[in-house]
């Protein structure tokens, strides 16, 4: 069984871009995610698919389960999502023997970055880059599946501010 410890925190400028090592376009949309677990589908670089089922809350540890499956069967499944299709770049950007994922996102989207950092532990020591701003991993309205009903683009200048001093 799989179990995935992630944190997500708000991206304050622009210094990761100078130690990118990869980077790929993601199209992704979610099935279900109103209840105890959301089902995703995503395509990356519009060559490798994959369905994931996540247990639900903002907790460090939840459950993943990931399949990779035919483009064409992700395709088909695209019309069937709950929400808008989420596209972003992500970047992988190394930093002191950690991988960060940078996600710029696009579309309604627009204006966020978020990075996350995978953990194999929950009180996991990590250093933490500059351009690393406020902890956003508690705040549901920053997961995916959260953006894909309310777009970063519909959030209040309010709610942009507030969440930048989190």
């Amino acid at each position: 069984m799989a179990f995935e410890i992630e944190r997500k925190f708000l991206v304050i400028d622009d210094a990761w871009q100078q130690s990118v090592r990869s980077e790929s376009y993601i199209r992704q949309a979610y099935l279900t995610g109103r209840d105890k677990a959301s089902i995703r589908v995503r395509i990356r670089d519009n060559q490798i698919a994959t369905l994931t089922i996540k247990s639900r809350g903002a907790d460090l540890k939840r459950l993943e389960l990931e399949y990779e499956i035919p483009v064409l069967d992700a395709e088909a499944m695209l019309p069937l999502r709950h929400g808008a299709i989420i596209e972003k770049r992500r970047a992988i950007v190394p930093v002191h023997g950690h991988v960060w994922e940078v996600d710029t996102f696009l579309g309604e989207n627009a204006g966020l970055v978020l990075a996350e950092i995978e953990l194999d532990a929950v009180n996991e020591t990590f250093v933490r880059p500059p351009w690393v701003g406020a902890e956003v991993t508690n705040q549901a309205s920053y997961y995916n599946s959260a953006l894909a009903n309310n777009p970063f683009s519909a959030w209040s200048e309010g709610h942009h501010r507030s969440a930048g001093n989190a």
